[in-house]
């Protein structure tokens, strides 16, 4: 066994020769922070993930029900001799499972949850109507209320609405029965009646309140209070009050708040346009009118260039000269005006039978057309190219009813927050106060979540960024907190480079996370290339010396201290005797990529110029605004240039050189392999060829053997037993 010996408690590894490990032998001392490092192929995640971590996991379900553990994903057993003193594992690695666009950092750290608990309550109601709040009155309330407003005499009426089952005189007779025999206006539907004439002092306080109590019971919650100024003088003023969630002065009522009128996940808080998406699909103009230096007449509108729809454009050049619209000024010199002109059409339009001739339709009216000939294919394809996601005009990219918005704390909303970095939501729930207990528990569990997103650098994101565009480090991070939130003891933690994406300033703060853990009790295995991390740890546990059939050995195991010292590859770069450098500087390049006013998220209107045929590195610390330049600007505005479908751009004023690439690829962390047939080799094309080489073989030719027949995916090559799939 090479490594030292190890006193106490430890996980002894016998045996193992998963994939390319080569019959280790090994004992981690649990308790402790160790970090797996070693060149790529080395054998680190043979031993981690597919020996430590599946054998934890495998374990851990067997000791549940025959029942349960069909609900549970089992793992494979490992090829190893034994595993002793191996405590329960979770594995918290880069891959992001999350797929659906309904998924965001909110729901993913399960903050979401309990926002729309504290909103639904202590957040206060404002009035759609006149943006004041609404509160509940009571007798007391109203009589505080209006000592501030008034000193004169003052009339209590309280509203009696007329059913349609009965006239307005049978009303009047039921009244004068319980005492009620004045009126202080009458109309088809309403009539007001008088319950007492006062004055607000403190000695008539008990006169008030009952009066005030009686007209709230037999106004169904609505009284009026009028300030007497000259008799029945129409311009006297009036205070609505109600002891309803009930806007007196707009009429409009409400109804309670539920923690589910807060979620865009739940039928009673999504919007009814988007159904809780944000987003809708329809007709993107900026795929319609790609090249906005292009003049209506030289085919600014991109499908009507077709011999297809010919016709359109030459309806366009008929009715723009009627209308006076100029045909030879550049689409983004056009006015406002002209634009939705010739987008949108003329607001006259009825129908096409009625309209036209003689109403221009414009390029809605003409895809609306297009899609009642959905059922042709070659018309789907078509619209299929003019397609896009965008904003819901019903809620605005809120997600939820306008209901919703309406309940505030301390001034903002619930999508308020959403939209804030988590660093300043996490000030913005620092100066909140309530008295109420049960709400100060709620309060306290968000700020500690706030708290540990912001420890392992994810201060930069909002609540409602998706889940699925986060990156794999980002994701890891999140899923570390929510470890750090459950406060599990005597748990095994198997961590996949932790320090992806993360700028070294932020570093400091992963390895306090991961030593908490590691404090409270847990083991923490943690699979790292980063020198800040590998010295941190409690051990080092290198792997080598090569990678693939060169690897699969330990070569250090031990003290971070130590490993400067010894001849490993990874010690030859730790202690800086061997450094990574370009051999020789490149050419100064000559063509450019620009990008223009960039001014998405946080992007202050900066003009970038990308030079080609070149490596270009963008860094910057953690939510700097790297990935909204590359992702969100430059990659679709370049995609939107080649008229290519695309999600809307980023907010940039243009893009400048798209002409001198023939394409753009995203490459991110995303998985590439979907089955459990793909490989490296069928996914970049090389078994293709490979399969036509066997295929002209003299054999293969005798027996009339085609490159499917050498296919492991395909009915003729594959194995009938397991589909291909080799097990």
């Amino acid at each position: 066994m090479k490594h030292e010996q190890v006193p106490g408690d430890a996980i002894v590894i016998r045996g193992a020769r998963q994939n390319n490990l080569k019959h280790l032998n090994l004992a981690i001392p649990t308790g402790e922070l160790v970090v797996v490092t070693g060149v790529s192929g080395s054998g680190k995640s043979s031993l981690v993930f597919d020996t430590l971590y599946a054998e934890g996991q495998r374990r851990y379900v067997e000791t549940f029900s025959p029942y349960a553990r069909q609900f549970l994903d089992r793992m494979d057993k490992p090829q190893v001799d034994s595993v002793e003193g191996i405590p329960p594992a979770i594995a918290i690695d880069q891959t992001n499972p999350v797929r659906t666009s309904r998924s965001t950092v909110g729901t993913m750290t399960e903050l979401n949850d309990h926002l729309k608990l504290l909103y639904a309550r202590g957040a206060k109601l404002h009035c759609r109507g006149c943006g004041k709040p609404v509160v509940r009155d009571t007798p007391t309330s109203i009589f505080e209320s209006l000592r501030e407003k008034s000193a004169g005499r003052l009339l209590i009426t309280f509203p009696v609405p007329i059913p349609k089952n009965f006239t307005e005189k049978e009303v009047e007779e039921l009244l004068q029965r319980q005492g009620y025999t004045r009126l202080h206006s009458r109309s088809k539907s309403l009539l007001e009646v008088v319950q007492d004439r006062v004055r607000v002092t403190p000695e008539d306080r008990a006169r008030v309140t009952e009066a005030l109590e009686s007209a709230l019971k037999f106004g169904q919650g609505k009284v009026n209070i009028y300030e007497q100024k000259s008799g029945s003088d129409p311009d006297f003023l009036v205070h609505k009050y109600s002891s309803d969630l009930h806007c007196a002065d707009c009429d409009i009522h409400y109804s309670e708040p539920t923690p589910a009128m807060f979620s865009f996940n739940s039928p009673l808080g999504a919007c009814e346009t988007c159904r809780g998406f944000g987003r809708v699909i329809g007709v993107d103009f900026g795929l319609v009118v790609p090249d906005e230096e292009k003049p209506l007449r030289e085919g600014a509108v991109r499908p009507w260039q077709t011999a297809s729809f010919k016709e359109c454009q030459d309806d366009l050049e008929k009715y723009a000269k009627k209308r006076k619209i100029p045909l030879d000024t550049p689409w983004n010199q056009l006015d406002e005006k002209q634009r939705t002109w010739v987008l949108e059409g003329e607001p006259e339009w009825v129908s096409w039978r009625k309209s036209w001739p003689g109403v221009w339709y414009g390029v809605r009216r003409f895809f609306k057309w297009l899609e009642s000939k959905a059922y042709k294919m070659h018309i789907r394809v078509l619209l299929s190219k003019y397609r896009a996601y965008t904003e819901c005009v019903a809620c605005h990219g809120t997600r939820l009813k306008p209901e919703g918005l309406l309940w505030k704390l301390d001034g903002s909303s619930i999508h308020d927050l959403m939209l804030q970095p988590i660093s300043q939501t996490r000030g913005f729930f620092d100066k909140l106060d309530f008295s109420d207990e049960a709400t100060d528990l709620l309060l306290k569990e968000i700020r500690t979540r706030l708290n540990y997103l912001c420890d392992v650098g994810l201060g930069y994101l909002t609540l409602d960024r998706q889940s699925r565009t986060l990156s794999g480090g980002e994701v890891q991070r999140i899923n570390l907190t929510t470890a750090l939130g459950t406060s599990l003891v005597n748990t095994l933690f198997v961590l996949d480079e932790p320090s992806i994406g993360l700028h070294p300033r932020d570093m400091g703060r992963v390895i306090e996370v991961m030593k908490r853990l590691r404090d409270a009790g847990n083991t923490l295995v943690v699979v790292e290339h980063d020198p800040q991390i590998m010295l941190a740890a409690d051990r080092i546990l290198d792997m080598g010396p090569g990678p693939g059939e060169r690897g699969g050995e330990i070569v250090f195991f031990g003290p971070a201290e130590k490993l400067r010292d010894e001849s490993t590859l990874t010690a030859e770069y730790l202690s800086g005797r061997k450094r990574a450098a370009e051999p020789h500087a490149p050419a100064r390049p000559r063509d450019f990529l620009e990008v223009l006013g960039a001014a998405e998220h946080n992007l202050k209107s900066i003009d970038v110029r990308i030079p080609l045929e070149r490596l270009v590195c963008v860094t910057g610390v953690s939510g700097s605004g790297k990935s909204t330049l590359v992702q969100d600007v430059l990659y679709p505005a370049v995609l939107k240039s080649k008229g290519k479908p695309t999600e809307a751009p980023g907010a940039h004023r243009a893009l400048r050189g798209a002409s001198k690439v023939s394409g753009v690829v995203m490459v991110d962390q995303s998985p590439i392999g979907k089955t459990t047939r793909s490989n490296p080799a069928s996914y970049v094309g090389a078994f293709d060829e490979i399969r036509v080489l066997f295929s002209k073989t003299p054999t293969a030719k005798e027996r009339r053997y085609t490159p499917g027949t050498f296919s492991f995916n395909s009915g003729n090559g594959r194995c009938p037993a397991c589909s291909g799939c080799g097990f």
